[in-house]
């Protein structure tokens, strides 16, 4: 008689800060013995890890929870949408368990309940550096969770907390121990990655021996030294992130910096409780590009947020042609459940707010081109990270996974994910580039 093996199948929605809770939760479940599955089929309990950051998230998850009860029946729900009290449990009265996020343990917990573990040692063994959900050449580097602002928009705080810093020996470990694994690329992500240390009032700790302290700038720079790629994100523009900037231009770490400023315009940014000075963070960018002029500038902003008006948006449009951000992410305003905005008045209409974002996103697009333009003809470092029948698709310093843009690279070269080449810039588009690689 076969043995069976507990297997679960787990489906993680939302961001890169769920998908690391996800992957803790994956590590743990397999240290145990536990097999993960593809499909609900093969799966004894199903895990959904869930997002409630906007309501098409809420929706996704909804539909991700009913699909999962009908070809399973057996579904434990976590993840921020389960921290949203009743909303899931009403809906969904058979779920085995709701937790909210970052609940590993009772998570652990309730499959403990409903499907203890298999005893055998041999199967509870695990690779270097944990399960990640990412290919093996880069890994998100969670530092943080919760977040003590108060964005009007935003119901994070209200599904996280307030900022919890995780202690710096732990993620210079963790970090380590990613890059002994094979990771090349740390992708540093939380939900305020500048305020990292502050409820700890940037606490010193000892890290191989020297002191470091729990602090934004100390942990960037003892990151850079580990010899991979570093990459942050989510960064509120606080003043104090101008001293990791001569950090990128040595090379310490990358020179790219995923600030998400939101608008523009004085009356929108203080609407939503955010730094409402459109002025300085012109100046402030400016000084940055003399610092490094190689920085690649990521940020996303809301259009139609209530009560912007034409000449407000038209502000932002301004905004954009002067500041030439590199990368941009926008999104049409969404009401979300529980956030503050929703009693603003003067609600923007559901078209104004769409033909905004396509007059908004064709602004950005033109800026773009010109942007990556300029790159052709420059020899520049490419991580590979897949092929397919055309040749090797990779990513340049200015290109986080996912989100940016790519480079296609031409040479017949025996390269695997992970690799670093020089190639030089051949063509562009308005979001990829297309490059040869260079012999060394």
């Amino acid at each position: 008689m076969s043995h069976h093996i507990p297997s679960i199948g787990f489906i993680s929605l939302g961001c890169p800060k769920a998908l690391v809770d996800s992957e803790q939760i994956i590590t743990r479940l397999r240290a145990e013995g536990y097999a993960i599955q593809p499909d609900y089929k093969s799966s004894d309990v199903v895990v959904i890890n869930t997002c409630a950051f906007i309501d098409d998230a809420v929706e996704e998850s909804m539909q991700a929870i009913s699909e999962a009860l009908n070809e399973n029946g057996k579904v434990i729900v976590t993840g921020c949408l389960g921290a949203k009290q009743g909303v899931v449990e009403q809906a969904f009265p058979d779920l085995l368990a709701v937790t909210g996020p970052h609940a590993a343990d009772e998570v652990m917990n309730a499959i403990h309940q409903h499907l203890p573990p298999d005893t055998d040692p041999k199967l509870s063994l695990i690779p270097p550096g944990g399960i990640k959900l990412t290919p093996r050449h880069y890994a998100y580097l969670k530092i943080s969770e919760g977040c003590n602002h108060r964005c009007t928009f935003c119901i994070i705080p209200a599904l996280r907390g307030d900022l919890v810093s995780r202690p710096v020996t732990e993620v210079m470990d963790e970090a380590e121990g990613l890059i002994s694994a094979g990771v090349r690329e740390l992708l540093v992500v939380s939900q305020d990655t500048s305020a990292y240390g502050l409820d700890t009032r940037y606490r010193s700790d000892f890290w191989r021996g020297k002191p470091l302290k729990t602090r934004f700038l100390e942990l960037s720079q003892a990151l850079g030294e580990l010899g991979a790629w570093v990459r942050l994100h989510y960064v509120y523009p606080y003043p104090h992130v101008d001293q990791v900037i001569p950090l990128m231009a040595e090379g310490t770490i990358l020179p790219y910096l995923d600030v998400p400023l939101q608008h523009a315009n004085h009356d929108i940014l203080k609407a939503m409780k955010r730094p409402a000075n459109a002025e300085n963070v012109l100046r402030r960018i400016e000084k940055w590009r003399e610092i490094c002029p190689d920085i690649t500038l990521r940020s996303t902003f809301i259009v139609g947020f209530p009560g912007e008006t034409e000449q407000q948006f038209q502000e932002l449009l301004d905004f954009l042609e002067t500041a030439q951000l590199d990368r941009v992410g926008a999104f049409a305003y969404s009401p979300v459940d529980g956030a503050a905005a929703n009693a603003l008045p003067d609600h923007v209409p559901e078209e104004i707010k769409q033909d905004r974002l396509q007059r908004f996103m064709a602004v950005q697009e033109n800026i773009s081109e010109q942007r990556l333009a300029r790159r052709v003809g420059r020899i520049e470092d490419i991580i590979i990270d897949s092929k397919d029948e055309e040749g090797y698709i990779g990513r340049s310093k200015s290109d986080a996974p996912e989100i940016d843009g790519v480079v296609f690279l031409d040479g017949d070269f025996d390269l695997k994910a992970g690799d670093i080449v020089r190639a030089k810039i051949t063509d562009h588009n308005a979001h990829d580039l297309w490059a040869e690689i260079q012999k060394s």
